[in-house]
């Protein structure tokens, strides 16, 4: 962002006409520099400094013409922010040619901006090192129609009448002159006289919004009366003033005085009434709100000053006067850009650029926004980000909002239990409150924001209500236009919110609200997959993070690598970001006593130095080979994960032992499979009596963990066959599927996570059930061809593939 300051040459206001053509080579995106304060129309001059580096490297890459000059887009902020995110830029902006001016002594560089032409602001292909954007140049232009004729004719003669204030009457007249033969320069004299007039801040905003030449010569008109009227009006008051001096000063004794009369008798309520009043009338309240406003003020006039009900009353009218009724990242509350306009190149190349892969999410993401864009408002179903933590779903949210450059409201709804939290406390509680969907859209400013539900599978049911029910109606595209928060007990449209949920585990989530969602699943990384996202996105954050150079530490690749495989074990990339970090933060500690000389270099031999003994290691999955231990695979909130099953016999009954925290499902997996082995003995090559004095026990280690779920059926299977026919397991190989009591393998969930857990871990053979072949496609190309796939039906199948040869167990 830079700072801003307007020069003019001397205390008059003066216009001149405009001179500059647009080259003909320019391109289709230029950089955007952001203004805090100030604010440039089509035809004026603005003198600037820049002093924020993202401002000095959008001078630095602008478009160069033929003369040297800088072409930029000069935006306004909504609100001045320190580092302005394309959803804090109003949509209508100046492109501009930018020039250096003289510098006097040792000041800041000043440069001097010329307005050229207004712009529609369309995408935002890249926010860093600076802001770019695609823009549509607004013709200028102006109807041939009676009224268009009558309007000119009113502006022109208001300017003549308010010459005096505009540089005299031989310069307008010489102005108006250049209107003569063509309508093309009437367009462009609207924003000349605008810029001369200098109005208040918020006017010159409403000017620049306003495409319509109409609508803003109505607006124009009217700015130069209230200047002509302000400048009669300055000087009647001069004139009073020096008259009748002693009387104004006797009033102002008398004013004072029953001021403070009012002060002693707590009479100081009606201008703060008065100032509500005119909040409320500015806010835009749609008719069946105003009547309830409307209502509420007659109440509150009756109300004494010392009654409580009065403090209630003021704050539930701030309450109704801060919400943006009519304000929306596509308005100004002069002119509107097309609704609901997404710039898809752009969201494409920003998810690009901000996620590594997700190929599919980001298809699915695209199709829901170019739904929402054609069809409207709530024609889409609600996004529901599932994966583990660390995969990036929260970051989509923020990629797609400021690619669509909206706000970003987050709402994290982990552990919230009371549904008030949602809709809202009643008035009538000390304390009250909106609920924080209607907070987060009163914060954004704007009533179309993106709003990111985050994990919405950590909703608890409490005695103060279910949140989750809650979120039936506020996601509903048939119910949430007419949402009624119970602070504020006015209806709100919800359905111009883009709604974004994210969630761990599916299993969490209520069937009705998940009906209302439509699923994009995010499973994890690949190895590979993960040194590029180090590369392309964590080294560079890590190091600005510790206040190194990124220069300043160089990690080889196959450091990387043995990061990833010896220090973590998860589905993202969160754990790895902590790990590299930590190389980081060692540099930044030699930086500091000025130990680092040269680049801090680190290779596989020098992890250890940094993060410590190894945690994790390659032949860990290598079980002891003996019968009765196989490999299975699991899904988990958290990613997949390698289950063992360990079988084993001892004196007893025939009884079957379950330990290791197993669920229901699991315990009844374990029976089944017990009953199959012993059922079909001879088959196996089983003694028929080999349990009949004897109890079978099966444990599954990580005993402090509850475990549970059908997928771990062929698992046991194969542990008790394993155990019974005294054939070990194939140690490189991995399974999961449903086993029936006849020995069917039905097909389970969660295939990409646990495939890519066993291809972490070195796995190199995976029995999966034939109707889960599907799934097979979702996998990078590098894990479906480092790994064997054995698809089946049955579980003799499994056993052939999973058990030694008879003649090699031992």
């Amino acid at each position: 962002m830079s700072k801003t300051s307007t020069i003019r040459p001397d205390s008059s206001r003066t216009i001149e006409p405009p001179d500059r053509v647009v080259p003909d080579d320019l391109p289709a995106t230029l950089p955007v520099i952001p203004l805090r304060r100030g604010l440039l129309l089509p035809g004026g001059t603005f003198t600037f400094t820049v002093g924020r580096p993202r401002s000095v490297a959008a001078l630095k890459h602008a478009h160069r013409d033929s003369e040297g000059g800088a072409w930029v887009v000069l935006a306004v902020q909504r609100e001045p922010v320190a580092e302005p995110a394309p959803a804090d830029l109003l949509p209508a902006a100046v492109l501009a040619r930018v020039i250096d001016a003289p510098r006097k002594g040792k000041g800041p560089s000043l440069h001097v901006a010329t307005g050229v032409q207004r712009v529609w602001l369309r995408g935002f292909p890249s926010t860093h090192p600076y802001l770019e954007a695609t823009f549509e140049r607004i013709p200028s232009q102006w109807p041939d129609t009676v009224e268009a004729d009558a309007t000119w004719e009113a502006f022109r003669d208001e300017l003549l009448a308010s010459a005096a204030t505009l540089g005299g009457e031989a310069r307008v007249r010489s102005l108006l002159a250049v209107t003569a033969g063509t309508r093309h320069a009437r367009d462009r004299i609207l924003d000349l006289c605008a810029a001369a007039l200098d109005g208040p801040a918020d006017w010159m905003v409403e000017i620049l919004q306003t495409v319509d030449p109409l609508v803003r010569a109505e607006k124009v008109i009217a700015g130069i009366v209230r200047a002509r009227e302000v400048q009669a009006a300055r000087e009647a008051i001069k004139e009073r003033l020096q008259e009748d001096a002693r009387e104004l000063q006797k009033e102002a004794l008398l004013r004072r005085q029953m001021e403070a009369i009012k002060g002693e008798l707590g009479e100081t309520g009606d201008d703060e009434l008065e100032r509500i009043q005119q909040r409320l009338d500015e806010a835009g309240l749609p008719d069946e709100v105003r009547a309830v406003v409307d209502r509420e003020l007659r109440r509150l006039e009756r109300i004494g000053s010392g009654s409580p009900e009065r403090s209630v009353a003021l704050d539930w009218l701030e309450r109704i006067a801060d919400m943006p009724w009519n304000r929306s990242s596509a308005t100004s509350g002069a002119d509107a850009a097309p609704e609901e306009r997404v710039d898809l190149a752009s969201l494409e190349a920003a998810l690009d650029r901000s996620h590594h892969g997700l190929t599919e999410v980001k298809r699915q993401v695209i199709e829901h926004l170019s739904v929402r864009m054609l069809a409207g408002e709530g024609r889409a179903d609600v996004l529901l980000l599932v994966g583990p933590p660390g995969v990036g779903k929260t970051s989509i949210g923020k990629a797609i909002a400021d690619a669509m450059g909206k706000k970003l409201v987050r709402v994290a709804l982990g552990g919230v239990r009371d549904e008030a939290e949602l809709r809202g406390h009643r008035r009538t509680y000390i304390g009250a409150r909106p609920g924080r969907l209607i907070e987060g859209i009163r914060r954004a400013g704007i009533n179309d924001p993106v709003m990111l539900l985050d994990e919405v599978d950590k909703l608890v049911q409490g005695w103060q209500g279910n949140p989750a029910a809650a979120l039936l109606e506020i996601l509903d595209p048939e119910q949430n236009h007419h949402f009624v928060d119970h602070y504020l007990e006015v209806p709100w449209d919800l359905s111009r919110v883009l709604f974004i949920a994210t969630a761990n585990d599916l299993s969490n989530i209520p069937g009705p609200l998940l009906d209302r969602m439509e699923v994009l699943h995010i499973e994890g990384y690949t190895p590979e997959e993960k040194r590029t996202i180090a590369r392309s996105h964590l080294l560079g954050t890590l190091a600005e993070n510790a206040g190194v150079a990124p220069e300043d530490v160089e990690i080889t690749d196959a450091a990387i690598d043995a990061a990833i495989a010896g220090w973590t074990r998860e589905a993202g990339v969160r754990q790895l970001q902590r790990t590299l970090g930590r190389i980081f933060r060692a540099a930044a500690v030699r930086k500091a006593r000025g130990e680092l000389e040269a680049p801090l270099r680190v290779d596989v031999d020098d992890l250890p130095e940094f993060l410590g003994k190894r945690r994790y290691h390659e032949d860990e999955h290598e079980h002891q080979i003996r019968p009765g231990i196989a490999t299975g695979l699991a899904w988990t909130p958290v990613g997949g994960d390698v289950l063992y099953v360990e079988a084993s016999t001892l004196p007893g009954r025939g009884q079957l032992i379950l330990t290791g925290q197993l669920g229901d499902v699991m315990k009844e997996s374990a029976r089944a499979a017990l009953t199959y082995v012993m059922a079909n003995a001879e088959t196996l090559g089983i003694d028929p009596d080999a349990v009949r004095d004897r109890d079978v026990h099966l444990h599954v280690p990580a005993g402090a963990v509850p475990k549970d779920g059908p997928s771990a059926g062929v698992t046991m299977f194969t542990a008790l066959a394993s155990l019974l026919t005294g054939r070990n397991v194939r140690p490189d190989v991995a399974m999961t599927g449903e086993a029936t009591l006849r020995g069917r393998v039905l097909p389970v969930g969660g295939i990409k996570s646990k495939v890519l857990a066993a291809h972490r871990l070195g796995l190199k053979t995976i029995i999966l059930p034939r109707r889960n072949g599907v799934d097979l496609e979702d996998l990078p190309d590098d894990v479906r061809e480092a790994l064997d796939f054995v698809l089946v039906d049955h579980m003799a199948e499994v056993l052939d593939a999973a058990l030694e040869p008879v003649e090699s167990a031992g």
